[in-house]
């Protein structure tokens, strides 16, 4: 990447010291980092333009709408969406998949309907489904991965029948690292008259998104992957499916007027966002959306693939015992893996004491961790901002961590 000490030195904690040795974050994949351009939109927000949006006529509350409002066109312009009416905020990529749960689910899924997820699926995009079993006898399907970590498509295919009502399926996995042929999936699940939500969280921060290439009816995503704020999250849905949904939750903002007798609700989007809106957040995503461009998501990537490669290919060649879990072409900059004979807990603990940041556990995916016959992973992920020279002491500390447990 061009100018990395550069692009570091917009994220001051790439600064800070831990256990007296200097941070190397490979944790990208829970969240990423905050460049100082977005910082300083929340404070200038909150010393600035505080005041909520839509309900005033003063400056402060025009001035806070209007860049609540140039976020939301922004937004649409960045995943090409069709109209800014199928923008709605909300406080990430959970709320937003259980948005449509709830709202499109709970008003069209009946009894004996069948909805397809795969296996690699973040709880966010299970759990929300099971919710709606507790309102209908509702039977969810599953697609299996094959060896290298990418979805079984002809299984896929197989699952459909008279039955089925909605696909929801990840664009790219947390654990893997596997890209979804998601253009593919919508394609079939369309060709049977089926809607598709696609869980963009992971796909969002290093892929140039196109929902009308897709042909998504539902694409979700989060701010704080994409070095944004934490608790702002994206709905995209297509106006003739937004329209015929009931509200998610009720409240100010959403409504158009109101009696004891009967409530009219407001045209999309504000029809799905209820309350105070996090405005101050949406309006610095919008310069994490800026910032992203700025530097180009495909240099983006480029650089997060070259970091991935050049790790991968050394922790195989020097590390003895190295599993690498999710082996697709293509795959995001996400290496899961364990060691034979190493707990990802205890690997996770001693490399923080060395000053390297990696998440361990189940990561939110305990099916797809059940389908690889394993109770968990250590993961590191990889950002704009990191370095060969961190992938090198991250490998450096890796050796003596697994060294020190074997």
């Amino acid at each position: 990447m061009e100018d990395i000490e550069k692009i570091r030195a917009e994220y001051p904690i790439l600064d800070r010291m831990i256990y007296g040795r200097p941070l190397v974050y490979l944790d990208n994949t829970a969240t990423s980092q905050t460049p100082d351009c977005v910082v300083n939109s929340i404070v200038s927000g909150y010393t600035q333009t505080k005041a909520n949006v839509h309900r005033g006529v003063h400056t402060l509350s025009m001035e806070a709408t209007e860049l609540q409002e140039s976020a939301r066109r922004r937004v649409k312009d960045f995943i090409n969406a069709p109209s800014t009416e199928e923008i709605i905020f909300t406080r990430g990529t959970t709320e937003s998949i259980n948005l449509v749960a709830a709202a499109y689910g709970g008003a069209f899924l009946r009894d004996g309907d069948e909805i397809i997820l795969s296996v690699m699926e973040h709880h966010s995009n299970i759990v929300p489904w099971q919710l709606l079993q507790r309102r209908a006898d509702i039977r969810i399907r599953v697609i299996p991965i094959r060896e290298d970590g990418s979805l079984d498509m002809d299984e896929y295919r197989a699952l459909f029948n008279e039955h089925t009502r909605f696909v929801s399926v990840c664009h790219a996995s947390n654990v893997l690292g596997t890209v979804n042929p998601v253009k593919e999936i919508v394609a079939e699940a369309h060709a049977h008259g089926i809607p598709v939500l696609i869980d963009g969280a992971q796909a969002a921060p290093h892929l140039k998104i196109d929902v009308q290439d897709i042909d998504a009816d539902f694409y979700a995503f989060s701010a704080h992957k994409m070095y944004g704020p934490a608790g702002v999250g994206v709905l995209y849905g297509k106006r003739k499916l937004l329209e015929i949904m009931p509200p998610y939750q009720g409240g100010g903002e959403m409504i158009e007027s109101v009696s004891f007798e009967k409530t009219t609700y407001a045209e999309l989007p504000y029809k799905f966002e209820a309350g105070t809106p996090d405005f101050i957040g949406i309006a610095a995503f919008h310069q994490a959306i800026n910032y992203m461009e700025r530097l180009g998501i495909e240099k983006i990537a480029a650089h997060e693939h070259e970091l991935l490669e050049y790790t991968t290919r050394r922790m195989l060649d020097e590390i003895p015992g190295m599993r690498i879990f999710g082996t697709a072409p293509g795959k995001c900059a996400i290496i899961s893996f364990l060691v034979d004979g190493e707990h990802h807990y205890d690997m996770g603990m001693l490399l923080d004491k060395l000053g390297i940041a990696v998440r361990t556990g189940h990561h939110c995916a305990q099916p797809l961790m059940t389908a690889l016959g394993i109770e968990g992973t250590v993961r590191a992920s990889f950002a704009v901002y990191n370095t060969k020279e961190e992938c090198d002491r991250f490998l450096t500390a890796l050796r003596r961590v697994s060294e020190m447990l074997r």
